[in-house]
């Protein structure tokens, strides 16, 4: 027997949602589950082969914060339009960062924390150059992200990674897939 979503009740609806299920385990055991959904997202690492730089952002995160840890740095990423992962992707960068993108590279659509969140994130590389940087970043205006821009060696990015200084899951794995596809440019 699979498993069955037998009722749904909504606990909260706001900027997520948050639902309150009755689920019959593959054992016949009935339990109860919680869900949160705030939609999808997208989330890039844009790297420059050339200068081997990449980008990765910093910005206040509430539960970081209340961990009492210093902020993240963090892939470039935001919630998914209406208009499309490859849509969305762009547009994030360019808030973000200041980049405007030419090719975009997707790696992955993840599930983020499937234990409790109906979250999936679609993974992008993209390459950049300098004359991609066509504004300072810093995110939407209208959102108060009060994102910071870090445009840092790979090598550098590589260390945190070892040491443990980077820490956020959707920014490992696309280092990690950078990593190991181009590892002349970690060098």
């Amino acid at each position: 027997m699979d498993a069955l979503i037998l009722d749904r009740s909504t606990v909260y609806d706001g900027w997520l949602s948050l639902a309150r299920l009755s689920v019959r385990m593959p054992n016949g055991a009935i339990e109860e589950r919680h869900v949160e959904d705030h939609g999808s997202a997208v989330a890039l690492f844009p790297y420059d082969p050339d200068r081997r730089v990449a980008i990765l952002i910093s910005q206040p995160r509430v539960p970081v914060l209340l961990a009492g840890q210093p902020p993240l740095l963090e892939a470039v990423a935001g919630r998914l339009e209406s208009a499309g992962a490859d849509y969305t992707v762009r547009k994030e960068a360019l808030e973000e960062a200041g980049l405007r993108l030419r090719a975009i590279q997707p790696v992955a659509n993840i599930w983020s924390m499937p234990t409790i969140s109906t979250e999936r994130i679609h993974l992008y590389l993209a390459e950049y150059g300098p004359k991609d940087r066509v504004a300072d970043g810093g995110g939407a205006a209208d959102e108060n992200e009060c994102i910071t821009v870090h445009e840092l060696p790979l090598a550098n990015i590589w260390a945190q990674v070892l040491d443990g200084r980077i820490s956020d899951a959707k920014t490992l794995i696309l280092i990690q897939f950078l990593r190991i596809a181009r590892p002349e440019l970690f060098d």
